[in-house]
């Protein structure tokens, strides 16, 4: 699928390049075809003055500062008694025109065309004719070089612009690559997060059959009471465990957002430091806080509690034992700062960000303790939605987590 999306993009990226090139191309070339006939009927204009005998001028186009000499010759056309005329060749650049079939050609083309500036197409050559009263002057000016400087420029034009379509083709697979690596890495997170969901439930479902298969083959009176506490334990495992999914995927929607009012981070952090205390103590990891006084922020008392319990319940779970638990809640210029820490092995720097990540646990280890991994990834997303911050530092000292958020101005 991301294949796909990826060639897609870059076939859109690519038909609105060549359409903008196609655009350009022809504009150049439109422009530069009107110049140089441009230039052409001025050169015209010019040598139809020459007078007869006279010096020949150097007649042409100037392109990026070159002056490009174009083939030119004037005609004299005097009308003679029988009703005819009379053509004198009175200068230019050809020689050998005077009295030939060509010429009479030529001529005979350019007075039977209408318009006094034309073309004559079967010999290559534009020309402008002048009525004097008595006869007619002709200037004419060879186009073949003039069709040949379009065909260069245009090659050039059109090599340019091929190396600028594998140019901006290369750049389009680049940034459809970029562009597409978030939906990437939301698709693989999605599956990810469905193969281990469906691992977590598979635990439970298997437990709570069992002892439901046992139970329905034995008699009322015969079916012991610890089958039946193993399925209510399973389904409460199986109960909190869809609310936590159910927790990350509102968040995911944005279907649920936090009601933010004033509230006491203070005397929150002090709450629950105070409710795990007696759980950390059974754990054989003492927990001592320290919570500064006065620190007031907006949001969610509830689901600050939450992040702040979801803190205290990792380190007591995955705390080195005989290790003291601390908790430090202070004010940090215009943030409230809380810190997490607990002793044991360090967790690797590169495994750090993942922690937040649904169903990741740091090593094999963390899979045999209780809970589904899901916990620091909703802590993860009540700092967000209080447009705090959350992070994980890892040491030879331990692990810790430190939490920062705006203080109420």
């Amino acid at each position: 699928m991301i294949r796909k999306l990826r060639l897609k993009f870059v076939a859109v990226c690519m038909a609105m390049v060549t359409a903008v090139l196609a655009v350009v191309c022809f504009a150049v070339f439109a422009a530069l075809r009107s110049n140089v006939e441009d230039l052409s009927r001025e050169m015209l204009h010019r040598v139809i003055q020459e007078e007869p005998g006279g010096r020949r001028p150097e007649v042409g186009v100037e392109i990026g500062g070159d002056k490009l000499l174009l083939p030119y010759f004037t005609v004299s056309l005097w009308p003679s008694r029988g009703g005819g005329y009379t053509a004198y060749v009175t200068g230019g650049t050809y020689s050998g025109l005077e009295d030939t079939a060509e010429l009479t050609a030529i001529l005979e083309d350019c007075l039977n065309q209408g318009p006094p500036e034309g073309v004559v197409q079967s010999y290559s050559l534009r020309y402008l004719r002048q009525d004097n009263g008595l006869y007619q002057n002709l200037a004419f000016v060879d186009m073949s070089m003039e069709r040949r400087l379009l065909r260069e420029m245009m090659g050039s034009y059109l090599v340019i612009a091929l190396a600028a379509f594998l140019l901006l083709l290369g750049v389009s697979a680049i940034l459809a690559r970029w562009a597409t690596g978030p939906v990437e890495r939301a698709w693989r997170q999605q599956r990810q997060f469905l193969s281990d969901a469906s691992h977590e439930l598979k635990t439970p479902l298997t437990v709570i059959l069992s002892n439901a298969e046992l139970l329905s083959a034995l008699p009322l009176e015969e079916r012991p009471a610890r089958w039946t506490d193993n399925i209510l334990s399973e389904s409460h495992q199986m109960k909190r465990l869809v609310e936590e999914m159910l927790t990350l995927a509102r968040a995911d929607n944005l279907a649920q957002l936090p009601v933010l009012a004033e509230v006491s981070l203070s005397e929150t952090v002090e709450d629950c430091a105070l409710a795990f205390e007696p759980v950390a103590f059974e754990a054989g990891k003492p927990l001592e806080y320290a919570v500064a006084e006065g620190v007031q922020v907006l949001g969610d008392r509830d689901r600050l509690r939450r992040l702040v319990s979801i803190l205290l319940d990792n380190a007591v779970k995955y705390g080195a034992e005989g290790g003291t638990i601390s908790l430090a809640l202070e004010k940090a210029g215009s943030q409230a700062r809380l810190t997490v820490s607990n002793p044991g092995e360090p967790i690797p720097a590169e495994q750090l960000n993942r922690l937040f990540e649904r169903f990741y646990r740091a090593d094999a280890s963390r899979g045999e303790k209780s809970g589904f991994g899901l916990g620091l990834s909703i802590a993860a997303v009540v700092a967000q939605e209080h447009k705090g911050t959350l992070k994980a530092e890892s040491g030879r000292e331990g692990t810790r987590f430190v939490f920062t958020m705006p203080l109420k101005k």
